[in-house]
C-alpha cells in the first residue's frame, strides 16, 4: 500500500496535518505557557500576573471562537486558519525576545485569538476534507492532538531547559518548531481549487433553548472553570507541595500522555451508554483530580491528579461539542456559539478568582476547593437534566 503524505486529499495526511495544527495552536500558543511557568515564576513572572495573562489568553480564544462560528465560506476559513498559524508563531517569538509586561499582555491576547483560528477553524477544515462515512471516530483521533499538544511542547521545553537552563531559549525553539511544522499543515489543509459553498442562512430559533439545552450550556460553563485552573497552574501547584518540589513538570507530562487516548475512549463510551451519563462520570473523576493536591502531598496521588486531569478534560470537550452538535441539528451555529461562549466565560473567570485566593491565603487550596465545587454543581445540574430529558435526548 503506497501512502503519499503529501497528498492533500489523503485521510491520513489530513489527520496528521490536523494534529500538527493542534500542537501549534493549543500546544505552542497555549499549553507551553503552563509547562514553562515554574522557571518563569522564578525569574520574571508573579503568580498574579500569570493568572491575568491566562485570563486574557482565554478571552482572546473566546473572541476568536465566537468570530469563527460566523465564517461560513470554507475558502475564507483557509485564509483565517493560515493567519492564525502565523500569529501563533509571532506571539510565541516575542515571549523569548522581550520581558516587557505590556508586550506579554498583548501577545497573550493575540495568542488566544490565533489558537482559536488554528484549532476551531482548523478542525472545521479537517472535518470538511476528511472522506469518511462516519467522521465521529476520525474527529476523536483529531482531538487526541490536544494531548499531543501538551506532551510535545512539554518535551521540547524540558529538553531546552535541561540543556540551556533558559526559558527564553525554550520560547525561541518552540517558535522555530512551530514555523517548520506549520508549512506542512498549511499545505495539506487547503484545497486544490476554490470550493463553491452554498451559505444557508439560519434564523435565530428560540425553541432550540429548551430547559435541557440550557442546563447543558451551564454545565459546560462549570467544565470551563474545571479545566482552566490546572491548565494554568498545575506544575506550580505540585511544586508548591512539601516534598514534591520539581515533580510539577513530570505531572504535566502525564497530563499530555493521559490526554492522547482520552477523547476516543470517552466518546466511544458516550455513544454506547449516553452522553449525559458518561459526562457526569467524567466530571466526578475530574473533581477528584482537582482536590487531590489539597489533602495529600503523596507523590503517586499527585501524579494521579495529573492523569485524572489529562484523562478527563479533552474527553469532556469532545463529548460536550458532540452533544451540542447533535442537539442543534440543522442549525448548529447559534447553539455551538452559546456552548463555546459558556465554556469560554468559565475559562476567563477561573484564573482571576484563583489569583485572589492565592494572594489572600498563600496557597492554591481555596481556588481548588471552589473549582471542585463549581464542577460538582455541573454534576448536580446534569443529574437533574436526566429527569427532563426526552426519549430522543436519552439516545444521544
Amino acid at each position: 500500500m503506497n501512502i503519499n503524505l503529501l497528498d492533500r486529499n489523503n485521510n491520513l495526511s489530513i489527520l496528521i496535518a490536523g494534529i500538527i495544527t493542534v500542537i501549534i495552536g493549543l500546544g505552542v500558543a497555549r499549553f507551553a505557557f503552563t509547562s514553562l511557568l515554574p522557571p518563569m515564576l522564578e525569574s520574571f513572572l508573579t503568580v498574579s500576573f500569570a493568572g491575568i495573562l491566562a485570563s486574557v489568553n482565554f478571552a482572546g480564544y473566546l473572541g476568536g471562537s465566537i468570530f469563527s462560528m460566523f465564517i461560513k465560506d470554507i475558502n475564507q476559513k483557509v485564509i483565517l486558519f493560515r493567519i492564525g498559524l502565523v500569529l501563533c508563531i509571532l506571539s510565541t517569538l516575542v515571549l523569548g525576545l522581550s520581558s516587557n509586561e505590556t508586550i506579554w499582555f498583548i501577545s497573550r491576547i493575540f495568542a488566544g485569538f490565533a489558537a482559536a483560528m488554528a484549532f476551531v477553524v482548523g478542525s472545521a477544515i479537517v472535518m470538511t476534507k476528511l472522506n469518511f462515512e462516519n467522521k465521529t471516530k476520525a474527529m476523536g483521533i483529531h482531538f487526541s492532538g490536544i494531548g499531543f499538544s501538551i506532551l510535545v511542547t512539554d518535551l521540547i521545553s524540558r529538553y531546552v531547559l535541561s540543556s540551556s537552563n533558559s526559558w527564553e531559549n525554550a520560547w525561541i525553539v518552540l517558535t522555530i518548531f512551530a514555523f517548520f511544522a506549520s508549512i506542512y499543515a498549511m499545505y495539506i489543509l487547503s484545497f486544490d481549487k476554490e470550493v463553491k459553498t452554498s451559505s444557508v442562512k439560519h434564523k435565530f430559533d428560540k425553541s432550540l433553548f429548551t430547559p435541557f439545552v440550557i442546563i447543558v450550556i451551564v454545565a459546560y460553563f462549570t467544565e470551563g472553570v474545571g479545566f482552566v485552573v490546572q491548565a494554568t497552574f498545575l506544575p506550580d501547584i505540585i511544586n508548591s507541595l512539601e516534598g514534591l518540589e520539581g515533580y510539577g513538570s513530570l505531572t504535566w507530562t502525564l497530563v499530555g500522555l493521559a490526554g492522547i487516548p482520552s477523547c476516543i475512549i470517552w466518546m466511544t463510551l458516550a455513544s454506547k451508554y449516553g452522553s449525559i451519563n458518561i459526562i457526569i462520570i467524567t466530571l466526578l473523576l475530574q473533581m477528584v483530580g482537582i482536590l487531590i493536591p489539597t489533602f495529600t502531598n503523596d507523590v503517586y496521588m499527585n501524579l494521579l491528579s495529573g492523569v485524572l486531569y489529562g484523562g478527563t478534560f479533552i474527553g469532556l470537550v469532545g463529548m460536550f461539542m458532540n452533544l451540542g452538535g447533535k442537539l442543534a441539528g440543522s442549525n448548529p451555529v447559534i447553539l455551538m456559539g452559546a456552548v463555546t461562549t459558556s465554556y469560554g466565560v468559565g475559562q476567563v473567570i477561573a484564573p482571576l478568582y484563583s489569583v485572589y485566593f492565592i494572594e489572600k491565603y498563600g496557597n492554591y487550596d481555596y481556588s481548588l476547593y471552589l473549582t471542585a465545587l463549581i464542577v460538582f454543581a455541573g454534576v448536580l445540574l446534569l443529574l437533574y437534566s436526566k429527569t427532563i430529558m426526552t426519549e430522543e435526548q436519552k439516545r444521544i
